[in-house]
């Protein structure tokens, strides 16, 4: 639009009665722009007397204005000196004056600086920006940190104190087109129609966040768009993309690009606030704030999409961003001398001792059962038997394959490959090599797998054809390596290892080695950070639980369990299964893995112990003999009643089950037999033992609000969130600040801060309490406490008082209603033996009803009976206690609920 002249229009103040905008803030502030004519600005202004800690400078990008900012600025509005936040209203955008001037890129940047001097900030200030707008910020942020240093002269009354982006870019390729769904928009005869001459660029902007803005935030967000002239400047801002490199803002993009470099070689605080459903802003942009900022805070808005501010949670994270790494900045803190980590072997040693053993180097490390059994005279295939000796050599090939293929130190890669030995090899070779394993459980479905597979930024992916056509279908990052190609990878290793080439210098304990996905059962999945030192601790926690090592085969129907027995030394058994879906294992396989390597422990998800119980009928007796020498049980991820540990001992009578209790985050953090459980009796929640070696646990007691505070105690008896501290404690969350500062934001006793090294702590989000002998007991999850006008109320413990009564087979305590008056109802699986045919939902009858409440001790408002409870996607056994609760707010209203299940 080179040489167009724009409409020409006075600034002016919004409608006072806009949504969450308080007239107070508005200003009309004149400054001289780049060309030096004064123009007058609409700005957003909390404190316009200039009382606070500070500025937050928030530049909008296109096509919304200050009110983009409003949540940040009533959040920091409502400290008492706190923050004040100038958001202004771009020149030709919002309520600015229509100048009639097509502003580009640089210009932009020297018009902020020139309002900045109107304004007459002073002291800490923080550049804020979103989109184009982030851009601009980032200029002015360079150029006033060069002013800072006197390279422009002068010096400056301001001091830069940081910089917050949201999804906005560091930079762009000369040689690449328009990003995301831009490129359409700038297609000829497409721009000025969409957006100026029309608001469709508008209202699909508008569009994009999720949960949907209500119809009147829509409105304030049009309000200074009206007419084809007010939206003149939305076309120009377009229109400045600097796609090519004649572009004539591409100098200026280049420029800003540079400044980003000094910024973080002068190491400005920095966070990145990201909408991950972008379709402008997409995963390079992250990706490149990440390489080009290394030391930036990185917070992920699961549900975002491009205009992040609209999050939720954003003003929080922000205000609390700027709190801990502004205002009140720590050091991180180092490694204690002689920490057990650094001297951890780390996971791939044992290949080698024991491949190079020859005493054992021929024997199994991995077997992976035939997934057919056969039938008739037709014999069961053999399983899949993998030597130490073979094993070894295949990691190390593979480990100089990958170097040969490109993958570097630091980079990411994601597995998406069956447990087995082509697994085993392929992590243990990624590691040896310092690459970053990516590994989340197909468990999680595609939509999930595909969240964790792009959010984690991986440069490789390996996998089966399958997941491959999944990575070119959903567009995952990374080049792509198939299963059957690994293969080819290991002979091009050997023959590099034959002609002398020696793998790089193993990384060191500190480094980054692993990214682990949660389950996604408490919300979206989260990648968990764990160095090389770490996960040598979790491999040793883990190996004293299972009681495996050399001698100790292990059979693993849950995957990430499978990869740590090889380094212990065990050998390590697949059974024949779906291992997405736990509930698939049945005891004949079970079996079966046991008797192939005479293994000694299993592990088991709890929806896998159900199963091989409800198929223990189909046993022949040299299975059952099999199951019989087992000596360990584990189960976990989920709670499993005792009922079915004891059922369990029916099969394997020399096996005492165990349940360790833990998360992705720190596991193993207790361990408990079923002896111990019943020693302990019934209690209020599920007795998971004493701590393993190596970690503490402690509660953070509850308020009368439900809420978990930070003072850490470990009183008998005492209700709160359950604090896990140790040696195998993750590094971090991947690419959640605000995650991560909340699980370690604890304040412990001088006791326990001996216990732990600092920083090594983790909020579980269960509830529970410790007894006098030390014992952990969870009542439920933290989310799903009940607090009415009287009291706070644990689910677990009801739950499992319903579950006694005749005719409940599994139970849920939810609450209904506003605090004021919120009321208890326990939805339950009926007993189908006492309680038939209940197809849907219904009241119960009221002698069971009254049974519950006597047994439970509580004035339920409801006893309601469905066909099925709702479970998680990866356990299939955790109750879905949000969606019941939801569900029966519904049923309890009166309106059309639907099946639960």
């Amino acid at each position: 639009m080179s040489g167009r002249r724009l409409a020409v229009l006075p600034a002016v103040t919004p409608a006072p009665d806009l949504p969450g905008w308080d007239p107070r803030w508005s200003r009309l502030v004149d400054a001289v722009d780049h060309s030096g004519a004064v123009r007058t600005w609409h700005v957003l202004d909390t404190a316009p007397e200039g009382e606070a800690i500070g500025t937050l400078l928030c530049v909008h990008g296109n096509p919304t204005w200050s009110y983009l900012w409003r949540g940040l600025a009533s959040a920091a509005s409502a400290v008492q000196l706190g923050w004040r936040v100038v958001a202004v209203d771009q020149l030709e955008m919002g309520f600015s004056e229509r100048t009639g001037a097509v502003r580009r890129l640089g210009e932009r940047v020297q018009d902020l600086a020139g309002l900045v001097d109107a304004l007459e900030l002073s002291g800490p200030v923080v550049a804020v920006g979103q989109d184009w707008g982030g851009i601009v910020a980032s200029g002015w942020a360079a150029a006033q940190l060069g002013r800072r240093e006197g390279r422009h002269g002068g010096g400056s009354r301001i001091r830069l104190a940081g910089l917050v982006v949201a999804n906005t870019a560091a930079s762009w390729p000369a040689d690449a087109g328009a990003p995301g769904v831009l490129s359409a928009v700038l297609a000829p005869g497409v721009r000025s129609l969409v957006t100026s001459r029309s608001d469709a660029f508008l209202r699909t902007t508008l569009a994009l966040p999720r949960p949907a803005l209500p119809g009147a935030v829509k409105a304030a967000y049009r309000s200074p768009y009206g007419s084809a002239g007010e939206r003149a400047g939305i076309d120009a801002f377009v229109a400045d993309v600097p796609v090519g490199s004649g572009h004539p803002s591409r100098a200026a993009l280049d420029e800003v690009t540079q400044g980003v470099g000094r910024l973080a070689a002068a190491g400005v605080p920095a966070l990145v606030a990201w909408g991950p459903r972008d379709p402008v802003f997409g995963e390079w942009f992250l990706r490149d704030w990440r390489a080009r900022v290394p030391h930036a805070d990185v917070h992920r808005f699961a549900h975002a999409s491009h205009l992040v501010p609209e999050d939720p949670a954003f003003a929080d994270v922000v205000l609390r961003w700027l709190d801990e790494r502004v205002l009140h900045p720590t050091p991180a803190p180092e490694a204690a001398q002689g920490s057990p980590e650094a001297g951890s072997p780390r996971l791939w040693a044992a290949l080698g001792e024991r491949g190079g053993d020859p005493q054992v180097a021929g024997t199994p490390a991995v077997v992976e059962m035939p997934t057919g059994r056969g039938s008739g005279t037709t014999p069961k295939s053999a399983p899949r038997t993998t030597s130490w000796a073979e094993l070894d050599r295949r990691t190390r090939e593979l480990a100089a394959g990958f170097v040969l293929q490109g993958v570097q130190p630091g980079q990411r890669v994601s597995l998406l490959v069956p447990p087995g030995a082509d697994l085993t090899a392929a992590l243990y070779a990624l590691l040896r090599i310092g690459a970053v394993a990516v590994v989340a459980d197909a468990g999680l479905g595609v939509r999930g797998l595909s969240r964790a597979v792009r959010g984690a930024g991986v440069d490789w992916v390996v996998g089966v054809p399958k997941a491959l056509l999944a990575a070119r279908v959903l567009r995952w990052p990374g080049r792509r390596v198939s299963v059957g190609d690994l293969a080819d990878v290991a002979r091009a290793g050997a023959a590099r290892l034959a002609a002398g080439f020696e793998l790089p210098a193993e990384p060191d304990a500190d480094a980054e080695a692993a990214v682990l996905f949660t389950s996604g059962s408490t919300g979206p999945a989260k990648g968990v950070v764990y160095t090389h030192g770490q996960l040598s601790q979790l491999a040793r926690a883990m190996g004293s639980v299972i009681r495996i090592g050399p001698g100790q085969p292990l059979v693993s129907a849950f995957a990430p369990f499978a990869l740590f027995g090889p380094a212990l030394g065990a050998t390590c058994v697949v059974p024949a299964m779906d291992v997405t879906k736990p509930a698939t294992l049945s005891a004949a396989a079970l079996a079966d893995a046991v008797e192939a390597a005479g293994a000694t422990s299993a592990f088991l998800s709890p929806a896998a112990v159900v199963n091989v119980l409800a198929t223990a009928g189909d046993l022949t007796t040299s299975q059952r003999a099999a199951l019989a020498r087992v000596r360990t049980l584990l189960s976990a991820g989920a709670p499993v009643p005792t009922p079915l540990l004891q059922r369990v001992r029916e099969l394997m009578p020399l096996a005492d089950p165990r349940t360790p209790y833990g998360a992705t985050e720190v596991l193993p953090a207790t361990d408990v037999g079923l002896s111990d459980i019943l020693d302990a009796g019934a209690g209020e929640g599920i007795c998971v033992g004493r701590p393993v070696q190596g970690v503490t646990v402690a509660v953070a007691p509850l308020d009368a609000d439900g809420r978990a505070g930070t003072d850490l105690v470990t009183t008998p008896g005492v209700v709160g969130e359950v604090v896990g501290g140790g040696e195998h404690v993750k590094e971090r969350y991947d690419q959640l600040w605000a995650t991560q500062a909340a699980s370690v934001d604890v304040r412990p006793s001088p006791t326990l801060l001996g216990s732990v090294r600092a920083g090594r702590w983790h909020r579980t989000g269960d509830v529970g309490h410790l007894d006098e002998r030390g014992r952990v007991w969870i009542e439920g999850r933290l989310a799903h406490v009940v607090t009415t006008a009287d009291e706070v109320v644990t689910p677990v413990g009801v739950e499992q008082r319903a579950e006694t009564v005749a005719g409940i087979a599994r139970a849920a305590l939810v609450g209904v209603g506003p605090r004021a008056a919120r009321q208890l109802v326990v939805v339950a699986e009926p007993d189908a033996a006492v309680v038939p045919g209940v197809k849907r939902t219904t009241v119960a009858d009221p002698v069971l009803s009254q049974a519950v409440r006597e047994v439970t001790g509580r004035n339920l408002v409801a006893v309601l009976l469905v066909p099925a409870l709702p479970t998680d996607v990866r356990h299939n056994s955790k109750i879905d206690r949000a969606k019941v609760s939801s569900w029966a707010e519904r049923v309890l209203a009166g309106e059309r609920a639907g099946a639960l299940a």
